[in-house]
């Protein structure tokens, strides 16, 4: 009896010291959950018009890049890498912005010679008060605690959707806008920049993560010039690229318990909306309720997962 007490009490200590591993994510099955593709927006249908191109013609013209562009290939392969996703689901991040939102460059020097072209001394600022000033308030108060700048600038946001958005404060009223439109588009409403169509707010977002496995300067937005050389330079949009889409797997293994890094056109449609862990807490909900058995592309992620064979070519 005493020999049996002592293999309970020595099996106890071993499962403290190593505690079983967590039950696996549930893996996403590949492809489209919607047999045809959901409504690309109105807005996505007349810039393309603006433009007098087609959706066709801006997918020919970003895949040729890619195509054509092995030292880009290279790049996006060795990121990738770097940040232990596979680099079909940057591929078709890139693929799809430049087929919906913007027009692709011919050449990957086009984007360095644009990146060159943003130097210049402007703020992140909205009617005089800068960015720095903004989240100075007390209202941001909670977010001070938060360690790292993901958790930091995502409670910022956070705060603004509750307290400023369309709201007046302190005798000014804000916009009913994205923190990130307000705020940090000093140039004009709407605008994402590079290679990986990449906002501000985002890049802010991610700076400690790319720092820790790239190796690149921290951001600071009281310097806008450098948050807008970062995300217009292709090697480093690339791995702010790489750290949006890591988020998004994390977030839905951690959150949700599914794995979506078999399924590019999901990642692809987190990198279009953002808000990974937002959305992954609503796909939980609708889940319980039986409203949802997995997470479901849109028409941006759509796309890359119906050419999907073609893409994963490219690299």
């Amino acid at each position: 009896m005493r020999r049996f007490s002592l293999v309970l009490a020595l099996a106890a200590v071993l499962l403290v010291q190593n505690p079983p591993a967590a039950s696996a994510a549930d893996p996403v099955p590949p492809g489209n959950r919607n047999a045809e593709q959901p409504a690309v927006p109105g807005a996505s249908l007349r810039r393309t018009r603006a433009g007098r191109t087609s959706f066709d013609a801006k997918y020919d013209k970003v895949r040729d890049l890619l195509a054509s562009d092995r030292a880009l290939t290279g790049k996006i392969r060795k990121i990738a890498g770097q940040y232990g996703i596979a680099p079909i689901h940057m591929v078709g991040a890139i693929v799809g912005e430049h087929t919906y939102n913007v027009d692709a460059y011919d050449r990957l020097q086009s984007y360095y010679v644009k990146a060159a072209s943003y130097a210049g001394n402007f703020r992140f600022a909205y009617e005089r008060e800068s960015i720095g000033d903004f989240v100075a308030r007390p209202e941001f108060s909670r977010c001070a605690g938060k360690k790292g700048s993901y958790a930091l600038w995502t409670c910022r946001e956070g705060v603004w959707n509750a307290t400023f958005k369309g709201r007046r404060v302190g005798g000014k009223t804000y916009p009913n806008n994205r923190f990130s439109a307000v705020f940090f588009q000093p140039f004009y409403a709407g605008q994402t920049f590079g290679l990986g169509q990449i906002n501000p707010l985002t890049a802010l977002m991610l700076t400690d993560d790319v720092a820790r496995i790239s190796g690149y300067d921290p951001l600071d937005e009281n310097d806008a010039a450098g948050v807008y050389k970062a995300i217009m330079e292709p090697d480093i949009s690339l791995a702010y690229m790489a750290a949006a889409i890591r988020r998004s797997i994390q977030a839905y293994r951690d959150i949700a318990g599914v794995d979506i890094s078999g399924n590019p056109g999901l990642t692809a449609t987190l990198y279009n909306l953002g808000s990974p862990e937002s959305r992954a807490r609503a796909f939980v909900s609708r889940r319980a309720a039986g409203e949802a058995n997995w997470p479901e592309e849109n028409y941006y992620g759509w796309l890359v997962n119906d050419r999907l064979d073609e893409l994963k070519g490219l690299i």
